[in-house]
């Protein structure tokens, strides 16, 4: 007998059922990444973002349509992590607006949400690119729309669906070039294939252990955020929750919910999406803002930690390495004591960038990069810490931009812009180009505008055999790839860094910037520098020591 229902209780097991999946697989997918570099993350941005989502799931012990809309939006939406990461949670979103609406869902109500979700993930990025995840869930929800008016039978809906999914997911690579000559289909599009095939198995009854997601560690991440190192903290316990409110949480409700807070404590971000209010405030009195919030709702996430404890094991830990004559570690910037015009927070890979990054003013630092992206909330907690109007972020990164775009729209008492700098070099570039007498969306206007001078080169390793840009590259080959494409491919790191540079080089330049990492010595850093500016005398050379892992050299062209 078909199914032709499916109610809250079988929608959480199918939900579960395409994290795990999806978790599965995700190292498989991470090699689907066209360019064969060390930290191809589609499968682990989407991994962390749907197992943020399913961790709230599991936590639901009597599901309905709209705790599981609320869980899964809310966890994906901030658990987002990389292009592909807030894609996936922007599809969520879209498909848990529709579904809320219902005690149980048919075909009808599935090719709904299924459009609304395309559709919602459209919208979010700013110029969509077929050939990609978005094509997927595109052809997804087409073929959703035509079954719905052929069947009811759930199982026969979605079998079809998954079968036109994987076949647009096999003409991928007809739509975007370099999908077809590195020979691999979309890896976004792959990781929403897989989570419907999870969801699939669900619907036919494969067990999930809810238990396992529940304390999953997939969550987890090396993401450090360096606080400002405080010498007199006034409010002692860094108090953070999530309230379920069980009642209207109106803009009125928050703003005096802001109030009591700041009337007993600092660095207060309430931030409200639906009926989930993200909170975070530094207090001496965690439990009269955990009372004030059950007013509210129920809460959960919480979390209290004793920062003046943290400080002086901090301050233990340098005395320390003072006591062996190591230089005491720094931290970005010190939380402002006073509620400050502008402050600036910056994506950075590396203890050399990390230096620079503060030299130029950054207040506050997301260790992440390359090789782990940050998410959205990593964005929100970083946000909290700084007391300024206007924040600027630089992401650093091409993948983490749209992450941190996500976070504007969850913080409401301060202004955040960010500044969509691709590269390190571009955000460094953007930080010396800031002009305090200027406002802050004329500074982001000339940042933005100072950074297309930079052109970035990058010199790593391959992981697997390809070809790209008619360029034959072997597992453990060194590459130099540029802004666009790959530049230069051999065996030695020094030489391929020498060509990278020289094919970035053009009459008009000026500067070049070569920021050396953990794994490569000073001395063979100079050596490339000496041979550059023996090569280039007009141009003026710089030698960082970047200390990024992963990157034997970033380079810079200006």
């Amino acid at each position: 007998m078909a199914i032709t229902t499916i109610d809250a209780a079988l929608l959480k097991k199918m939900f579960l059922a395409g994290a795990k999946n999806l978790e599965a697989k995700k190292e498989w997918i991470n090699e689907l990444n066209v360019f064969p570099v060390p930290d191809g993350d589609t499968g682990t941005n989407m991994t962390l973002t749907i197992m943020a989502a399913a961790k709230e799931v599991g936590a639901i012990e009597e599901p309905t349509m709209e705790s599981l809309a609320k869980a899964i939006s809310s966890g994906s939406l901030r658990g987002a992590r990389g292009n592909s990461g807030v894609i996936l949670s922007q599809l969520f979103r879209g498909f848990t607006k529709v579904i809320r609406e219902y005690e149980t869902l048919d075909t009808v109500v599935l090719s709904t949400a299924l459009q609304r979700a395309t559709e919602t993930a459209y919208k979010a990025v700013m110029k969509p690119k077929e050939g990609t995840i978005l094509t997927v869930a595109k052809g997804i929800s087409d073929r959703a729309a035509e079954l719905a008016m052929e069947t009811d039978d759930l199982e026969q809906f979605i079998r079809g669906v998954i079968e036109h999914g994987e076949y647009v997911l096999s003409q991928t690579p007809e739509m975007l070039p370099v999908l077809k000559q590195a020979g691999v289909v979309d890896s976004g599009g792959q990781g929403l294939i897989q989570v419907i095939k999870g969801l699939y198995d669900g619907f036919m009854g494969k067990e999930i252990d809810v238990d396992a997601i529940k304390s999953s560690d997939s969550v987890k991440t090396d993401i450090v955020i360096q606080r400002a190192e405080e010498t007199d903290i006034t409010f002692g316990y860094c108090t953070e929750f999530i309230i379920v409110a069980e009642q209207d949480f109106t803009s009125q409700t928050e703003q005096e919910f802001k109030d009591y807070l700041s009337s007993i404590g600092d660095c207060v971000v309430v931030v409200s999406d639906d009926e989930i209010v993200k909170v975070h405030v530094h207090t001496n009195h965690p439990g009269q803002a955990i009372e004030r919030a059950l007013t509210y709702g129920s809460l959960t996430s919480m979390k209290i930690d004793n920062m003046r404890e943290e400080h002086h094991e901090k301050l233990i830990k340098d005395a320390e390495k003072l006591a062996k004559e190591e230089p005491p570690e720094t931290q970005a910037a010190e939380d402002a004591e006073e509620r400050k015009a502008v402050g600036f927070i910056a994506v950075s890979v590396g203890d050399g960038l990390d230096e620079i990054f503060k030299g130029v003013g950054v207040d506050y630092l997301i260790q992440g990069g390359q090789t782990m992206n940050p998410s959205t909330e990593d964005m929100l907690e970083a946000i909290s810490h700084v007391n300024a109007d206007t924040i600027f972020i630089l992401p650093n990164n091409s993948n983490i931009i749209m992450a941190a775009n996500q976070a504007t729209y969850l913080v409401e008492d301060k202004k955040i812009l960010v500044v969509p700098s691709k590269t390190v070099p571009q955000g460094i570039t953007a930080m010396i180009n800031y002009m305090a007498d200027r406002t802050p969306e004329e500074n982001l206007a000339s940042m933005t505008e100072e950074m297309k001078r930079v052109h970035t080169g990058q010199v790593t390793y391959a992981v697997r055999n390809t070809t790209i840009d008619d360029k034959e590259i072997r597992e453990h080959d060194i590459m130099g790839l540029g802004d666009s494409s790959i530049l230069s491919v051999g065996q030695d790191i020094e030489t391929v860094a020498f060509e990278t540079v020289a094919a970035m080089i053009d009459s008009d330049s000026e500067l070049v910037s070569i920021y050396y990492g953990s794994d490569v010595e000073q001395e063979a850093a100079d050596e490339l520098a000496k041979k550059v500016k023996e090569k280039y005398p007009d141009v003026d050379i710089e030698l960082h020591s970047g200390g990024q892992p992963i990157y034997y050299y970033i380079l810079s062209v200006e």
